[in-house]
Order: C-alpha cells, then structure tokens, then sequence
C-alpha cells in the first residue's frame, strides 16, 4: 500500500478500504475459496441435483440454458457477502465513534 492509496482511503467513501482490499485480495480469495466450496457442495450432493435438474430441463423441447459452473458461481457470491460485511463494518466504525474500539482506530478516524 502506498501513501497515496492511503490517503484515498481515509479520504474516501463509506467503504474506500473495503474497495482497496477487494481489488487486491480477491483473485487469491477466490484461489482459497474454491476448492473449499467445490468439496463442500459435492459433500451435500448439490452438484449433482443441479446437473440432475438441467439434465431434466435440457430435455423441454425448445429450452436453452447457458451452463452454469456452480462452483464459480456459488464462489464469487461467498466472496461478495465477504466484502460486503467488511463493508458494513467500516462504514460503522467510519460514522460510529462507539465502533472504532481500537486506540489505532480512534486515532486514525477521530479526526477529519
């Protein structure tokens, strides 16, 4: 991070960090998350009532459906709650005095 992101970031909107970290950190989130979500829902058997399910609706005459990798679907929706909980804490702890419970906190959003 330079002094310049920095800088844009207390200055920023309501999620400015929120926004930084997301543009830095959410290729390597989604290289985590992935295989952690993929063996989830093939432990629960998702996967395979979906292919079940297009399977099924493949056969309607004139349906045509886009295939959906679920995994990357499912993926990229986990990591879109992620950062929109962050950003819901630094919108907090930006606007409430009471959230900013560190010393750092307080001394970095306290003044404006």
């Amino acid at each position: 991070m330079t002094f310049d992101d920095a800088r844009k970031i207390l200055g920023g909107g309501d999620t400015a960090a929120t926004e930084f970290f997301k543009a830095k950190t959410s290729d390597k989130l989604y290289a985590e998350f992935k295989p952690i979500v993929s063996t989830s829902m093939d432990n629960v058997g998702t996967t395979r009532r979906y292919k079940d399910m297009m399977r099924k609706y493949n056969t309607v005459p004139f349906a045509h459906s886009e295939s959906l990798d679920l995994d990357h679907h499912v993926t990229n929706k986990a990591l879109d709650g992620l950062f929109y909980m962050i950003g819901q804490e630094e919108k907090k702890i930006r606007t409430d005095p009471a959230a900013r419970i560190t010393d750092l906190l307080k001394t970095v959003f306290g003044k404006k």
